[in-house]
């Protein structure tokens, strides 16, 4: 899994700076929101904020800190699905996502054990996907993928019908599917 081609991704869908007044996220650059930039360091104009600084936001806070990269080593696609979803929706979702689906496609602990479902990729987590890797193949690494975006599709249309606001991006959420060379 290459995680240069995966942000190289993020940022084309993405764009350069938006403004959106229905998008509660605010100003972003390159879909990396102000908010962060500061966080991290970026004080200026987001017109501005240059892209390597949102590659390193992306590697350092969505790929490498969640533990994508470590799960990118039993599932590469998966990663990439957790990657994408992260930066939608935050690491955390992402990983609740993965561990939520993990439960269910174990066969009531037939498989694996059953992960717990703190929001942090951990041994346990790692193992019960190598296990599940292992019994399912790659044809389970994509029933994973269409799980992650079940529970992804659910939550959109559930902030659409919660948030009207939001309904004006659910098409287009919906729409994309979520990068996984």
């Amino acid at each position: 899994m290459n995680i240069d081609t995966l942000i190289d991704a993020v940022i084309a869908r993405a764009g350069d700076y938006a403004h959106h007044p229905a998008d509660r996220g605010g100003v972003t650059r390159w879909g990396v929101t102000e908010a962060v930039a500061r966080a991290h360091g970026f004080h200026g104009d987001m017109r501005s904020f240059p892209r390597d600084q949102a590659v390193a936001i992306y590697r350092r806070l969505y790929w490498k800190r969640p533990g994508f990269a470590r799960v990118a080593e039993q599932g590469g696609r998966i990663a990439a699905a957790l990657f994408d979803t992260g930066i939608n929706m935050g690491p955390a979702t992402a990983i609740g996502f993965l561990k939520r689906a993990l439960n269910a496609l174990n066969r009531g602990g037939a498989d694996y054990d059953d992960v717990d479902p703190a929001p942090l990729i951990d041994a346990a987590t790692i193992a019960a996907l190598a296990a599940f890797i292992t019994k399912r193949g790659q044809g389970g690494e994509a029933v994973l993928i269409k799980a992650v975006e079940a529970l992804r599709g659910e939550r959109y249309v559930r902030l659409a019908e919660t948030q009207p606001a939001s309904e004006t991006f659910l098409y287009g959420w919906l729409s994309q599917r979520i990068s996984c060379p």
